[in-house]
């Protein structure tokens, strides 16, 4: 079974089965009672900094007055992360560059948010694994939906000093150093699927010879590409359910087909993928689906009782039967 031993008054609600485990409470304490080693992987949506709040709660990481105060509480998560961590293995977060406001921040202009997390990393002696991966978003949609000035085409016709491009999703991939104890295999021939639109799949012959299977060196060359273009947007868990009355805050979703590429990437069918950020459950809905056990953590309570209906209904939809082992921690 699935468990830890966190902190009981720190735990508000948990949901435990043979192939989940379900934490409403602090990531950091949740992550504290992991033994060492014991991470497959990990992929997660962070919370961006300042700039959105979620709950009032003193262990939320957004519930800060800076992106310095911010990192303070990151520190105590990857702490615990670095020792849980299987040597080896990767860590993924999902986040951007951030715009800045004079409001907020005294000038206008992009904050490096993800370059802050890389080097959050790297304190905790987590290395660089991949270049950033940037998700390609559409600049008019974000223009309608954020109503940033520097995006509109009145900004070009008045003054195209102060216009700017759109601002990508970014993937942020780091390594636990050492050797992989575990080999995550795609033998015997390399890729046999594809995780996307089935439109964008590539069309090359199946082989058994992996020498010769141009459908896996194709799919490969889709993922290996430092820009994803084919990622739909909208390609989310439902998540009107998961606000409340008055909740106008971000939820940061991950694409479906962002977590199933890391996972078919990096991860082996049983392995244990944990995200301390929870929220409705969208990288465990994906884990459970692919054959992985899921560990998450969710502060809010009504993100953590919508992602308690989410997991339930990916255990139903697919059957993982003598896949855990009731002694698994």
């Amino acid at each position: 079974m699935i468990e830890y031993q966190t902190e009981p008054a720190r735990v508000i609600d948990e949901v435990i089965s043979q192939n989940y485990a379900l934490y409403n409470a602090d990531c950091v304490k949740v992550a504290q009672g992991m033994p060492d080693n014991s991470l497959h992987f990990s992929v997660s949506s962070w919370p961006f900094g300042s700039l959105y709040s979620y709950t009032d709660a003193p262990e939320d990481f957004s519930n800060v007055g800076s992106h310095a105060q911010f990192f303070e509480g990151i520190d105590f998560l990857l702490k615990e992360l670095y020792r849980a961590m299987m040597p080896g293995r990767i860590v993924v977060t999902h986040c951007m560059e951030l715009p800045t406001t004079i409001e907020r921040d005294g000038v206008i202009g992009i904050y490096d948010f993800p370059g802050d997390i890389i080097r959050a990393y790297q304190k905790h002696g987590f290395v660089q694994h991949c270049p950033r991966m940037a998700i390609w978003k559409d600049p008019l949609i974000a223009a309608v939906r954020t109503h940033a000035l520097g995006l509109a085409h009145k900004q070009i016709v008045e003054d195209s000093a102060r216009c700017r491009w759109g601002i990508p999703d970014t993937l942020i991939v780091m390594r636990k150093p050492g050797n992989n104890p575990e080999p995550v295999s795609h033998k015997p021939s390399g890729f046999s699927r594809w995780c996307g639109a089935p439109e964008d799949e590539p069309k090359a012959e199946k082989k058994s010879d992996p020498g010769k299977n141009k459908y896996s060196h194709h799919v490969w060359q889709k993922y290996a590409s430092p820009v994803w273009f084919d990622i739909d947007p909208s390609d989310t868990l439902q998540r009107l359910s998961a606000r409340e009355d008055g909740d106008s805050r971000h939820i940061c979703p991950l694409q479906l087909t962002v977590i199933r590429r890391c996972i078919e990437l990096w991860t082996n069918p049983g392995d244990i993928v944990f995200s301390p950020f929870a929220g409705i459950g969208s990288e465990g809905y994906v884990a459970i689906g692919e054959g992985r056990k899921f560990v998450g953590a969710e502060l809010k309570h009504s993100y953590f009782r919508q992602m308690a209906a989410n997991m339930a209904i990916a255990a139903d939809s697919h059957s993982q039967v003598g896949l855990f082992d009731a002694e698994t921690v």
